[in-house]
């Protein structure tokens, strides 16, 4: 997840993401960087606009928090029709 933060990190500075520059965040960072991620990273990420991805991923975010539009509620019966439609029922049982 680090080389994924480091990315990002060199995208907002305004920086190249190219494995050079991810080498120094990593190390920077205080861990060993792993060339193979490095290199897995920059090959997923070559002609990818992070910008837009990035927007994208904005939107979809805060469409997705938006509450959704309150179901109708069903118009429920007064306590008292309740009442009397069970005394109906129970009326048919015992004649």
């Amino acid at each position: 997840m680090e080389y994924i933060y480091a990315a990002l990190l060199l995208h907002k500075l305004g920086k190249h993401v190219d494995s050079e520059h991810l080498h120094k965040v990593i190390a920077a960072a205080g861990e060993e960087p792993d060339e193979s991620k490095i290199k897995s990273l920059v090959a997923s990420l070559k002609g990818i606009d992070i910008a837009k991805e990035l927007e994208s991923a904005a939107l979809v975010s805060a469409t997705s928090a938006q509450p959704a539009a309150p179901e109708a509620k069903k118009e429920e019966k007064p306590k008292e029709e309740k009442k009397a439609a069970a005394a109906e029922g129970l009326s048919a049982l015992f004649g």
